[in-house]
């Protein structure tokens, strides 16, 4: 149950507006005019909560549950415990994220200067901003309508924020231009240097770092994540894309639309996603490497090579999933063996 210290209910809802919310369908005998007032996990959600079931492990839970109605596939539907109303939806978990937004909208933050914020003359500042206590806005940065700059965040000299974003607390952004509705959380640095140098035994000598940081409409930057600018072509992130906390893109990477990044994934300098390419945790890529729109890159995967479009790979270096699974499967049974 979330805590109402942090989070406003928007509640409640009828199962019918919730149905129509998710696009599911509500089983036979559900009554529309119901009322649920909240969301809840399986194991603690009650009469007038709504819950969901996405992943057969937790099948049991699903049949204890105690829940008043509950988001699950077809499939599954004769599963459910005798009295839970159900919305029945192909996709679950998508079902269940638009009800709880319904729940739990992202808070509009009230327009408002903070005595504390420095707002340099040579900004702009669109309708209905908030700039927070300790916030920084650089000479000729421009700010869109409706944005949130959190404490202490600095918005670097020239820097274009388009309207609806937020930026966390203790971020920075330098050398950027950025779309509509970009959620920045705490502390992540974006437009920094890139880390380019002319290396010799004479010493190694910086290379001017001349690029920008491009970041589509609907992205989301974890916390304590950094994207290096470009060394002169930009470093682009694609619209749509989702990147985890603790992730490192170099100078030149180039996202495509709809990544998936997870946390303390490193991407070097150069090197291109596709659309929709997704990257489990600790992942790792080389430089100049080009990934096809669609491929999978499992968890702590080193890659080395190009990957084409739709391919799913794992270990390191990185190879196709099949035979990483049998490279596995190989040295088991040698350490068996051995052993």
């Amino acid at each position: 149950m979330a805590d109402q210290r942090f989070f406003v209910n928007a509640g409640p809802f009828t199962l019918a507006q919730l149905a129509e919310l998710a696009g599911a369908e509500l089983s036979t005998g559900a009554d529309p005019a119901r009322v649920v007032k909240d969301v809840a996990a399986l194991d603690q959600a009650g009469d007038d909560d709504i819950t969901f079931l996405d992943n057969r492990k937790y099948l049991a839970a699903f049949q204890a549950s105690q829940a008043g109605a509950a988001i699950v596939h077809p499939d599954l539907a004769d599963r459910a415990p005798t009295g839970m109303a159900l919305l029945l939806s192909k996709d679950p978990y998508r079902a269940y994220a638009k009800v709880a937004q319904a729940f739990y909208p992202r808070p509009k933050a009230e327009p408002w200067v903070a005595p504390t914020a420095y707002v340099d003359p040579a900004a702009k500042i669109g309708d209905g901003c908030r700039l927070e206590y300790g916030a920084v806005i650089g000479a000729r940065a421009e700010i869109g309508a409706r944005c949130h700059i959190g404490p202490n965040a600095v918005i670097g000299d020239g820097v274009v924020l388009g309207d609806d974003c937020i930026v966390s607390a203790n971020a920075t952004v330098q050398f950027a231009v950025i779309g509509r509705n970009v959620y920045i959380y705490p502390g992540a640095r974006i437009g920094q240097d890139g880390f380019g140098f002319a290396m010799g035994p004479q010493g190694h000598l910086k290379v001017p770092q001349l690029g920008r940081v491009i970041i589509g409409d609907n992205v989301e930057i974890g916390a304590n994540t950094t994207i290096d600018r470009g060394a002169g072509p930009d470093t682009v992130i694609g619209a749509g894309s989702m990147i985890d906390n603790l992730v490192q893109i170099g100078h030149n990477v180039q996202l495509g639309r709809g990544c998936v990044i997870v946390s303390q994934v490193g991407i070097s300098g150069s090197t291109r996603l596709g659309d929709f390419v997704a990257a489990g945790g600790q992942a790792g890529f080389a430089g100049h490497l080009n990934v096809g729109m669609g491929a999978r890159v499992a968890a702590q995967a080193g890659v080395i090579k190009d990957i084409p479009a739709g391919q799913t790979v794992g270990g390191t270096p990185a190879v196709p999933q099949m035979e990483w699974l049998r490279q596995s499967a190989a040295l088991n049974k040698l350490v068996k063996r051995k052993g």
